[in-house]
């Protein structure tokens, strides 16, 4: 649905735009309680059974884009409530970072296979003779599955002639790669987090917007207004996010209109990063000490590599993603500054909580909550000039951005520093795909290997916090990469010379 406008659209985008617009205009913190209903006027409900449900669907969804926890069902809470611990300038949310909004989950069936009205009652039946359960059996003439013995193996699917077989599954547990998301005892979406690992597939497939992650937009607004110096960097899939008239340029000329001090690029830190892993690769696996290397830039990827492989745990590389790499740049050239990272990631919100980090990075939002605060106060970039053209980092450090980027931007670095070296690259997007090259490489069958892993499909561009259409991001991060006057990661100033 990534790029399509519906309703669930437009319900995620009032919610960012009522909180940025209520700290902006620093309005009483009890003005929460009024905002359920210039979200949802009226006394006819547009997208549920009842009006009332929208409203508390929606209160909820606005505690959460203020950091704060969701209220118990059962207990009479105000929406207000807690919410003066909010009000201030640092991260305030503690996990979960991912919520599922009970009342507002449909309670989708979990993995079914039936039959649809497409048999045709065919004399072949070859779905109950390739069924190796016996679960198929014919019933006046029409196929039946018997859901008992199913075990949903997909031979009945394939071999049907008509497309008369489908699978059902819930939408957020189909897009969730690591198997986290369960039932509660109402038949509603469960998150198991002991599994999770914040990569807010599921809440960017859920059609009844029932799962929404925490944010800090409030907090962040809350430091300008201070006075603080605050200073964003912006990963590379911005491009193209904030529509067809949002320049590069513009975008950075309308971070400074909403109050940031300044803009960087966090390709910066990927051409840091890119040179330190070719460095890595060349030093460590190439000579046999290391049986491969596989990329960290992806926080959720990265866990979830960590998690379940701990035999190799070690071979993910240790080097500083580019979000923290470039805003350890900034804070040696602004020590007073507070950074906030803004990209297309729901898991950076819990990577800049770790304890390394959070000295780094002092906020982290996605590109659709700084699509809030833009509308929040009324930017339009078709009205603005354009301003001075925007390289501060290579092609290959934009190239982050997709899937595929990563790997082709350390390869790059690897044929510069170490011309004689050959070795091979494999790749994975979407965690499911990184769990089986990671379970080749647990069995010795990627040793001397430079592993990819993106847990969104399509790379960053596909974050759960990103607005374009994948192919349309991917065109934009092209163009971008394609106008940056240094090409390769070591042509940036700012990368060391040295090993």
């Amino acid at each position: 649905m990534r790029g399509v406008y519906t309703p669930v659209t437009k319900l995620r985008r009032q919610v960012f735009t009522e909180i940025a617009k209520m700290a902006y205009e620093k309005k009483e913190l009890s003005y929460i309680e009024q905002l359920p209903y210039k979200i949802i006027p009226g006394e006819v409900a547009k997208y549920r059974d009842n009006i009332f449900k929208e409203r508390a669907i929606v209160g909820e969804r606005l505690r959460l884009a203020m950091g704060l926890p969701l209220r118990p069902v059962g207990e009479h809470q105000p929406l207000a409530n807690g919410v003066e611990d909010c009000a201030k300038p640092e991260i305030f949310y503690q996990p979960p970072l991912i919520n599922v909004i009970p009342f507002a989950c449909n309670a989708c069936p979990t993995a079914t296979v039936e039959v649809s009205n497409n048999c045709r009652g065919c004399l072949a039946h070859p779905c109950e003779s390739v069924c190796p359960m016996k679960a198929i059996s014919i019933v006046d003439g029409r196929s039946v599955i018997d859901q008992e013995k199913c075990v949903k193996c997909g031979r009945c699917i394939e071999i049907c002639p008509y497309n008369a077989i489908l699978k059902y599954d819930r939408p957020c547990a189909a897009a969730c790669g690591v198997d986290a998301i369960g039932s509660d005892e109402l038949g509603r979406a469960k998150i198991d987090y002991d599994k999770c690992v914040s990569c807010g597939q599921c809440l960017a497939s859920c059609p009844f917007a029932a799962i929404a992650d925490k944010s800090e937009i409030f907090q962040l607004i809350t430091a300008i207004n201070e006075g603080n110096e605050v200073i964003a960097e912006i990963a590379p899939a911005f491009v193209g996010q904030f529509g067809p008239l949002a320049t590069p340029e513009k975008v950075f000329e309308g971070l400074k209109q909403l109050g940031f001090s300044d803009v960087y690029e966090v390709a910066i830190g990927a051409d840091l990063g890119a040179v330190e892993e070719a460095h890595h690769f060349a030093h460590k696996v190439a000579t046999g000490e290391q049986k491969f290397l596989a990329t960290s830039c992806c926080p959720s990827w990265s866990v979830m590599a960590k998690t379940l492989f701990p035999k190799v745990a070690d071979c993910v590389s240790d080097a500083l993603t580019p979000m923290v790499a470039t805003a350890r740049i900034i804070k040696k050239e602004h020590p007073n500054a507070k950074i906030v990272f803004i990209g297309p990631c729901a898991a950076k919100k819990l990577e800049a909580q770790r304890r390394t980090v959070k000295s780094d990075v002092d906020f982290v939002i996605t590109f659709e909550e700084l699509m809030g605060m833009f509308v929040a106060k009324d930017i339009e970039f078709g009205d603005m000039e354009q301003a001075e053209p925007v390289n501060q980092a290579t092609g290959a450090g934009r190239g982050y951005a997709c899937a595929g980027g990563v790997a082709d931007a350390i390869s790059e670095a690897v044929h510069d520093l170490y011309p004689d070296l050959d070795f091979k690259v494999d790749r994975a997007e979407g965690l499911r795909e990184c769990r089986k090259m990671m379970t080749l490489a647990n069995a010795g069958k990627r040793d001397g290997y430079l592993l990819e892993g993106m847990a969104c499909p399509g790379g960053c561009i596909a974050g759960a916090g990103t607005i374009l259409p994948i192919k349309k991001a991917q065109t934009s991060v092209k163009q971008f990469k394609d106008k940056s006057q240094m090409h390769q990661a070591v042509e940036n100033p700012r990368v060391p010379d040295e090993d």
